[in-house]
């Protein structure tokens, strides 16, 4: 299976999904790992991590207080 990213706002509408399908749930965590910064300047509050279609987990993109 592809793993993504599903991205929303923080109401709740989607923002659409990660451009970039991986072939691992590693690489995925890694291009969000470099990538949240920027998710976050285009008002991206929470990503969930699909496996193929299915919803792995999902996680806030606030800062850590």
């Amino acid at each position: 299976m592809a793993w993504s990213w599903r991205l929303e706002r923080a109401d709740g509408r989607p923002a659409g999904e990660s451009e970039e399908t991986f072939s691992t749930q590693a690489d995925a965590e890694s291009w969000l790992g470099e990538n949240w910064r920027a998710l976050r300047a285009d008002e991206v509050e929470k990503v969930t991590l699909l496996d193929g279609e299915s919803a792995v987990y999902g996680m806030s993109l606030d800062d850590p207080v």
